[in-house]
């Protein structure tokens, strides 16, 4: 099956007052059509700066310096301003982690709904308005012409995401983004909207990235699962290798840092910190907090191998033998 969205060695820098500073260092994704793809990892491992990439949502100081996405046989870096907008919403829509920020405070909810769907399409306003009532409802809002009518402030943050998923959704894209769509939520809200993610993936057969440093989180809702660390993807695998079977120490990592039930000794946690960009370590980025470092990972990048079926990971260690 073709990737419905691939990504291929992306680079990106950004330009400082500091200096250039480099953030990614050739991310390689694969999303195939149907599949929710987690990428997981620490606050400042590049998962959102990927991700803001694929629509060309960057900072002026950033510059993507290598690499391709392609989604659908076309190079989204490729496009012009106006054909990338075009994509924006009605191809690839995206839900950001903090719902009230995302949307106009000045700006009922319906006339947010209703704009972005009269910006794409040639329907009029009553229809609009009818697609947009039929959304909110099915996301689950109950009253959803009092919800039309609401100003963002007015809402509850799990009402604001709902409202977010609808219009994410309202131009029925094929790929979604979701960048830590849950983390301002608290858990019961969280259970609703991972639930309600997964029913409307399955409903209107979309592909969704979905960002996360929760890997409870990536287990409830994901396919597959890509492990992410100081600009590099370094493990991609199903769900069920990434926790039974992890290859790279860094997942290792990640994986016995979460607690277990019931469990009274001493939490693990891993050493170090992911890295500063201006302080980015020669090789492999993790060997400074890695227990196996062997000498080729202070001088090298390892090249992401395949270790059985569809299961990818970028470490020294497979490749000189070692386990």
């Amino acid at each position: 099956m073709k990737p419905l969205l691939e990504i291929r060695n992306l680079r990106l820098r950004f330009h400082t007052l500091r200096g250039d500073l480099d953030a990614l260092f050739g991310v390689n994704l694969k999303i195939y059509p149907g599949e929710v793809l987690a990428l997981v990892g620490e606050s400042g491992s590049g998962k959102t700066i990927t991700a803001l990439s694929i629509l060309r949502l960057l900072d002026p100081t950033a510059e993507i310096t290598d690499g391709e996405i392609i989604f659908e046989g076309k190079d989204l870096l490729k496009l012009s301003n106006d054909e990338i907008i075009d994509v924006r919403g009605k191809e690839i829509s995206i839900i950001f982690q903090e719902p009230r920020s995302s949307l106009n405070p000045v700006m009922k909810v319906g006339d947010q709904l209703i704009e972005s769907l009269m910006a794409h399409t040639k329907i009029s306003r009553d229809e609009a308005y009818e697609i947009a009532l039929k959304l909110l409802s099915r996301v689950g809002l109950p009253d959803p012409k009092r919800i039309m009518n609401s100003y963002p402030h007015e809402l509850s943050g799990g009402m604001a995401q709902r409202v977010m998923i609808a219009m994410a959704l309202i131009l029925r894209p094929k790929l979604l983004i979701a960048d830590e769509p849950t983390t301002a939520l608290d858990v019961t809200i969280q259970a609703q909207i991972l639930a309600l993610i997964k029913e409307l993936v399955r409903e209107y057969g979309i592909s969704v990235l979905f960002i996360t440093h929760n890997l409870a989180v990536a287990a409830e809702i994901a396919d597959r699962i890509a492990v992410m660390y100081a600009g590099n993807v370094v493990e991609v695998g199903y769900v069920d290798d990434i926790f039974e079977e992890p290859k790279h120490p860094y997942t290792i990592g990640l994986l016995r840092s979460i607690p277990k039930p019931g469990y009274e000794g001493e939490l693990y946690s891993m050493k170090g910190e992911i890295p500063s960009l201006l302080k980015m370590p020669p090789g492999c980025h993790f060997h400074p907090r890695c227990p196996y470092t062997i000498e080729i990972c202070k001088s090298k990048a390892p090249p992401m191998i395949k270790i059985d079926g569809n299961h990818e990971v970028a470490c020294w260690l497979f490749m000189e033998g070692e386990v």
